[in-house]
């Protein structure tokens, strides 16, 4: 745990933590907080569950969007209008509800599309802020594990905000955005924050095969996240238990978040893009149990083990990132890897709702052990593209040069 304490003893380290975990609580808020408010409105689930996959589908385009804005402009001139704006979208959506729909389909899609990149922002800080790989690391792997708290306390909150009224729900989501948003680009460090020359190219990041091949994975495991979000829905009814949804899910956050805290506490041996195939292969191993099905009690305990190596995937992923990513695209990388796990998520969502109709629960569940195989399959096939390679000289844009 030294690693840890060296860490948040850095000028700036554990404000800039606590800030963008503030300011992404409205990642673990907004869905919910859309599908309560159109229900209150007269709104069915259908039209509810549309409209919050819009956002999060919305959120998942404009990440990689808005990373690269802030690797040419910096970070304070984009993330606080997109702060604003996002909070927009959802008061707008507060005002209108689900009638008209096409204004409240606009201010779902301005609320997800300009969500603030602050977990892209913060991991291009970091190596700015800290001092050194085992600094970085740790920051990375912390990063990973307390994230899993955005989505435990952020329906909490969105619930307690809507014993007032649904309309508190949706602004409380966008102010909380707006004060974590504040704090970080106020800061030192991502006012000096400056991105590095990039070459011209549209590509961007995914010019790097590592890269994409990393990404292609990372959204096979969001898959997995998303069937499971659906499927333990899915065993609570057939449990006849209201809260079996919700311990099933908070075992699994407990998961992450203890094998995160126990991954960043040490320093590991080999190179990231030799232990990820391992990782991935612990985290599939977590997922296929799943199947089973079994009573509540033993299903605790293989949810929490299935989340166990999710921290630790991401938090190498992360790593690899640095490595992988062209000059001057570092933001937007990070970015793509919100992207890539969002978009996966949605996806399983779908895939969930199919197995779910095909054959019950344990086919709901298939779809988690199914998505962690296929990220396995992605890392070992692609594995040699995930060792960094010298940067080849490239044009750089007039914009980066500027």
């Amino acid at each position: 745990m030294r690693g840890y304490v060296v860490f948040l003893r850095r000028p700036y380290a554990g404000r800039l933590l606590g800030a963008t975990l503030l300011g992404r609580l409205p990642n673990g808020m907004g869905m919910l907080a859309v599908v309560l408010h159109v229900r209150s409105d007269g709104g069915g689930y259908p039209l509810a569950g549309t409209l919050a996959a819009i956002l999060g589908l919305a959120t998942a385009a404009g990440q990689p969007v808005l990373g690269r804005a802030m690797d040419r402009l910096g970070q304070p001139r984009v993330l606080i209008p997109a702060a604003w704006a996002s909070a927009a979208g959802f008061a707008a959506l507060a005002a209108v509800g689900a009638d008209p729909l096409p204004v409240a389909v606009a201010a779902v899609i301005a609320a997800g599309f300009a969500t603030p990149p602050l977990e892209a922002g913060l991991r291009a800080l970091w190596q700015d802020v800290l001092d050194g790989p085992e600094q970085v690391d740790a920051a990375y792997a912390l990063d990973a594990a307390a994230q899993e708290l955005l989505f435990t306390v952020g329906p909490l909150l969105v619930v307690a905000a809507a014993v007032a009224n649904t309309e508190t729900a949706l602004l409380l989501t966008g102010a909380l955005g707006i004060a974590g948003t504040l704090i970080v680009a106020l800061s030192g460090p991502s006012r000096r924050w400056r991105g590095e020359p990039r070459a011209s190219d549209w590509a961007g990041p995914l010019r790097s095969p590592g890269l994409r091949v990393l990404l292609l994975s990372l959204a096979c495991a969001g898959i997995a996240l998303g069937v499971y979000a659906v499927a333990v829905v899915a065993y609570a009814e057939r449990q006849d238990s209201e809260v079996a949804s919700g311990l099933l899910l908070a075992c699994m956050a407990g998961g992450a978040l203890t094998g995160g805290i126990v991954y960043g506490a040490r320093r590991w041996a080999g190179a990231p893009h030799r232990r990820l195939p391992w990782l991935m292969a612990a985290l599939a191993a977590g997922y296929v149990p799943l199947v089973l099905a079994p009573g509540l009690a033993v299903m605790a305990v293989l949810a929490f083990a299935s989340g166990v190596f999710l921290a630790p995937v991401l938090a190498c992923s992360f790593t690899l990132v640095d490595r992988l990513a062209p000059s001057g695209t570092v933001t937007e990388a990070f970015a793509w890897v919100v992207a890539a796990v969002g978009a996966g998520g949605s996806l399983g969502s779908f895939v969930a709702g199919v197995g779910q109709n095909v054959a019950g629960v344990p086919g709901a569940f298939a779809g988690a052990g199914a998505g962690g195989l296929l990220a396995l399959t992605l890392c070992l096939l692609g594995g040699r593209t995930l060792l960094p390679t010298p940067a080849q000289p490239a044009p750089v844009s007039a914009e980066a040069s500027a």
